[in-house]
C-alpha cells in the first residue's frame, strides 16, 4: 500500500457538522459546565453591543437609563420583600437584577443579598449555551426558567432564582432575574440547610436551569412536581409567583426605556456600566501599595464533629492585579456539607468590595470581574460536584472574613479611601432552623431571621454597630418575632437582649450580638437545629490589636417546662444565658452546653434552647480605649465591671462607676512595661512557637506553616498534595461513639464472648 492510501482522509465541513450534530444529539448528561462555573469575568463585548455603543454613549443618557433601571430593580426587590411568603423574603434575603444579553449582571437592586451578584450569571450562561438553540427547550418571549443548584451557580440549594429573557421586536436584549432564600427544599432535614447531608442526594431539590414558565404562566405540571418535592407546597407556589411578577415589573420598566430610548440605548447602558465599573476597579487597585498580606481563619467543626479546619488566604497586589490565593485551605470533606463551590466564595469576596471597600460603585458583577482567585482543586473553598455543599456558608463566610481581614491592611495603606477601614464583621448564621407540624397542623420548615443581626466590626474611628446586618446583604431585617409566632408553635422567650461579656474589645470595640431563647409550646412534632461554627474557636480575627469576638456555644435546659414556671413561679425565670446556666434556677432540670452544629432535634414543650448572635471584631489597642466609653459599655450591660477592669486596665469606683483617670493611666503604663518584659525577639518567638507538624491530639485540616502544597487530612501522618485530590471521609458520629463505648467495655473486661 502506498503512503496516500494509508493516510486518514480529512473530513469535509459537512461531515464535521454531522459529527457535531450526532454528538450534540446523543449527549448523555448536561452536568455543571466548568468553563462557565470557573469564570467570573465579563463576557466579551458583542458586535451588537459595539454597534449600540457607537450610536449611544453620551454619559448623561447612560446615567439616566441606568438610574431608571436601578429604580426598576429596587421596585422589584420591594415587591418580593413585601409579598414573599418565605421568611427570607420578608427580611430581605432577596435580590433582583438586570443582565446583559450575554448573561452578565449589569445592575442589581441596592438592597438585598449582593453575594448573588457574582453567582446568578452562571445559570443564565448555561441557558444561553444549552437551551437557546435546543429544539426541545428554546428561549422565547414569555419564557421563565427556575434554578437553585449551586453547582450551576448559586449559594446553596435554599436559594431559588426566577429568570426571564427580555425581547424587543424578536431580538434578545437582556435578562431579568429574582432570587430568594426560600428555605425549605425537601432536604434530609427541614429548613433547607441540612448539616447531616453526606452526599448531594441528601440536600433536597437540585434544579439545574429549566423552563417553568411559558407565555408568562407557570406550568402546572412542573409546579406540581416541585410542590410534591418539598415540605411546604404553598410556599413553593406563592414565591414562584412572587418572583415571576417581580421580574415582570422590572420587564415593564425596561420596556418603557426601550420605547422611549430604543434598544441600542439600553444595551449600550448595560455594557458601558459594566465596562466603566471594571475599569474603575482596576484604577483603584493600581493605587494600592504593591505588597502581600497573609491571613487565615479557623473553623472549629464540620457541624457534625469538632475539628480544626483552616481557611488560608494570601492576598497579593501588583500593578492593577489583585490576587486572592486560597491554596493551603482544607481539603474538601467528601461526606460533610461545609464545602463550597468556588463561585460561592467569589460571590462573598465580591460582597467585601461592594459593601465594605467601594460601596459607592454600582451593584453588579463588574466590581469583582478583574480580581483573580486561586484555589486548590477539591478544596473546601472549591469543592467537586460530588461533594455536598448545603452548608457552604460555613466556608464562604470564613473565606469572606479572611479576605476582609487582609483587604483592610491594604485599605489602611491606601491614600484615597472610599470607606473607613473596617475590622471583620461577625460571620456566622447564629439562629434557629426549625421544622415539624405547626399549631395549625401544617408541615413547615425554615429558619428565624435572627441570623441577620450580625454584630458589625469596629472601624478606624468608632465602635461597631450592634446587630447591624448580615455580611451577605444590605438593608436586611431581623423580622418581627411576634408575627412569626402566629405561624409557628414556639416562642422566643428572650429575644434581642444584648449578651454580656461576648463583646470584642479594642480601642474601638465590635458591635454586639443578642441572646435568643426558644421553647416549643403548641406542638408535639416540632424541633430545632443550629448550623454555625465558633463555639470553640472564634471564627474571625481582630484588626491592629483589636480582639476577636467571644465563642458562642449552644445551651440547653431539658427536663423542665418553662411555661409552667412562668405561669406559677415567674420569679424563677432568668433572662440571660449567663444567669440560667450559672444559677441553674430550675430544680431537677438537665443543663448542658454543645457546639453549634446541632442536627435536627425534636423538642418537648417548655425545654429551653439558647444561643447568642456574635459580635464584630475590635479595632486597635485596648489600652487606647477612652475610659468613658468603657464605663458606658458597663452601664449598657455589654461588659461586666470585672472583665472591663482586667482587659482595659481602667480604674473606677465599683459602686458609682466614677473613673480614676490618674490611676487608669498608671495601670496602663504598668501594663505596657509588662508587655515589654513578656516579649522576646521575633526569631526566638518563631523558634519556640513553630512546630513541624500539627498536634496529634487534634483533627487538623489544611496546610501547616508556609508549605501550602501539603494539606493535612485530620492527622499528622495523613496528607495529600494540594494539586492531587484524594477522598476525605469522616466517620459517622454514631460510629465514633460506638467505638468509644466498646473501648471502655473492653477495658473493663465486659465485652465477653462478643470480642472473640
Amino acid at each position: 500500500m502506498n503512503e496516500m492510501s494509508t493516510r486518514a482522509k480529512t473530513p469535509t465541513l459537512e461531515e464535521m457538522n454531522l459529527i457535531k450534530k450526532f454528538l450534540d444529539d446523543t449527549t448523555l448528561f448536561l452536568g455543571p459546565d466548568p468553563e462557565i462555573m470557573q469564570n467570573h469575568d465579563l463576557m466579551p463585548r458583542t458586535e451588537i453591543e459595539d454597534d449600540a455603543i457607537g450610536k449611544v454613549s453620551d454619559a448623561h443618557t447612560v446615567a439616566k437609563i441606568r438610574d431608571r433601571i436601578q429604580s426598576g430593580c429596587d421596585e422589584g426587590y420591594e415587591m418580593v420583600e413585601q409579598m414573599g411568603a418565605a421568611p427570607g423574603a420578608k427580611w430581605g434575603d432577596v435580590i433582583t437584577g438586570v443582565y446583559s444579553a450575554s448573561g452578565d449582571l449589569a445592575i442589581a437592586s441596592a438592597g438585598g443579598v449582593l453575594i448573588f451578584s457574582a453567582l446568578v450569571h452562571h445559570p443564565i450562561k448555561f441557558i444561553i449555551k444549552n437551551w437557546m438553540n435546543d429544539p426541545t427547550v428554546g428561549v422565547k418571549d414569555g419564557d421563565g426558567f427556575i434554578h437553585n443548584d449551586s453547582r450551576y451557580g448559586n449559594v446553596h440549594n435554599t436559594d431559588q432564582s426566577m429568570i426571564i429573557p427580555i425581547f424587543h421586536k424578536g431580538q434578545l436584549v437582556c435578562w431579568v432575574a429574582s432570587t430568594v432564600h426560600e428555605g425549605e427544599n425537601g432536604a434530609i432535614e427541614p429548613g433547607g440547610m441540612p448539616s447531616m447531608a453526606e452526599s448531594p442526594s441528601d440536600e433536597g431539590l437540585k434544579m439545574s436551569p429549566f423552563k417553568v414558565v411559558e407565555n408568562y404562566q407557570i406550568k402546572r405540571d412542573i409546579l406540581t412536581f416541585l410542590q410534591n418535592s418539598v415540605r411546604e407546597p404553598k410556599l413553593q407556589y406563592e414565591d414562584m409567583k412572587v418572583k415571576l411578577f417581580a421580574c415582570l415589573r422590572i420587564k415593564q420598566r425596561i420596556e418603557e426605556t426601550l420605547n422611549s430610548d430604543g434598544p441600542e440605548a439600553l444595551m449600550a447602558t448595560l455594557r458601558l456600566t459594566m465596562e466603566n465599573v471594571r475599569a474603575e476597579v482596576k484604577r483603584r487597585i493600581s493605587e494600592w501599595p504593591d505588597m502581600t498580606v497573609r491571613s487565615y481563619i479557623i473553623q472549629d467543626s464540620t457541624l457534625r464533629e469538632n475539628c480544626v479546619v483552616k481557611i488560608n488566604c494570601k492576598l497579593t497586589k501588583t500593578g492593577d492585579r489583585l490576587i486572592f490565593d486560597f491554596r493551603g485551605s482544607s481539603p474538601e470533606f467528601t461526606n460533610r456539607a461545609t464545602n463550597t463551590i468556588v463561585a460561592g466564595l467569589k460571590g462573598m469576596l465580591a460582597q467585601v468590595f461592594l459593601c465594605y471597600v467601594w460601596p459607592d460603585l454600582p451593584r453588579g458583577q463588574a466590581a469583582f470581574a478583574p480580581i483573580e482567585v486561586i484555589t486548590d482543586p477539591h478544596s473546601i473553598v472549591n469543592c467537586s460536584y460530588d461533594a455536598p455543599n448545603s452548608q457552604s456558608l460555613m466556608s464562604i463566610f470564613t473565606g469572606f472574613t479572611a479576605g476582609q481581614h487582609a483587604v483592610a491592611k491594604f485599605l489602611y495603606s491606601c491614600p484615597e479611601k472610599f470607606t473607613r477601614v473596617h475590622a471583620p464583621t461577625f460571620n456566622m448564621i447564629n439562629t434557629f432552623i426549625w421544622g415539624g407540624v405547626s399549631q395549625h397542623g401544617e408541615t413547615l420548615g425554615n429558619l428565624c431571621a435572627d441570623l441577620n443581626g450580625m454584630g458589625a466590626g469596629a472601624t478606624s474611628s468608632r465602635d461597631g454597630e450592634h446587630a447591624l446586618a448580615p455580611i451577605f446583604a444590605t438593608m436586611a431585617d431581623i423580622g418581627e418575632q411576634e408575627l412569626n409566632e402566629e405561624e409557628v408553635p414556639f416562642l422566643q422567650l428572650v429575644s434581642k437582649k444584648m449578651t454580656r461579656d461576648a463583646v470584642a474589645p479594642g480601642k474601638y470595640r465590635g458591635g454586639q450580638g443578642y441572646t435568643m431563647m426558644v421553647a416549643t409550646k403548641d406542638s408535639e412534632q416540632w424541633g430545632f437545629m443550629t448550623t454555625a461554627q465558633g463555639a470553640k474557636i472564634p471564627p474571625l480575627q481582630g484588626l491592629f490589636g483589636g480582639y476577636a469576638c467571644g465563642t458562642y456555644p449552644l445551651s440547653k435546659v431539658k427536663d423542665v417546662d418553662v411555661y409552667d414556671v412562668l405561669m406559677n413561679e415567674p420569679e424563677r425565670f432568668r433572662h440571660s444565658i449567663e444567669e440560667i446556666m450559672n444559677e441553674q434556677p430550675f430544680e431537677d432540670a438537665d443543663y448542658s452546653t454543645h457546639h453549634m452544629g446541632m442536627g435536627f432535634e425534636i423538642s418537648k414543650r417548655g425545654e429551653l434552647f439558647m444561643i447568642s448572635q456574635g459580635a464584630g471584631a475590635g479595632y486597635g489597642d485596648l489600652l487606647e480605649r477612652d475610659p468613658e466609653n468603657i464605663i458606658k459599655d458597663i452601664e449598657e450591660g455589654l461588659i461586666s465591671p470585672e472583665v472591663a477592669a482586667r482587659l482595659y486596665k481602667v480604674v473606677f469606683d465599683a459602686a458609682t462607676l466614677a473613673i480614676d483617670f490618674d490611676a487608669t493611666e498608671a495601670a496602663r503604663a504598668e501594663e505596657r512595661q509588662a508587655r515589654i518584659k513578656r516579649s522576646v525577639p521575633y526569631a526566638e518567638f518563631v523558634n519556640g512557637w513553630n512546630k513541624p507538624k500539627p498536634p496529634s491530639h487534634l483533627q487538623y485540616f489544611g496546610c501547616w506553616g508556609d508549605d501550602v502544597g501539603t494539606l493535612y487530612m485530620g492527622a499528622p501522618d495523613i496528607t495529600r498534595r494540594g494539586d492531587q485530590p484524594r477522598p476525605n471521609y469522616m466517620m459517622h458520629p454514631k460510629d465514633v461513639r460506638i467505638a468509644e463505648l466498646e473501648a471502655r467495655l473492653e477495658a473493663a473486661g465486659a465485652m465477653g464472648d462478643e470480642k472473640k
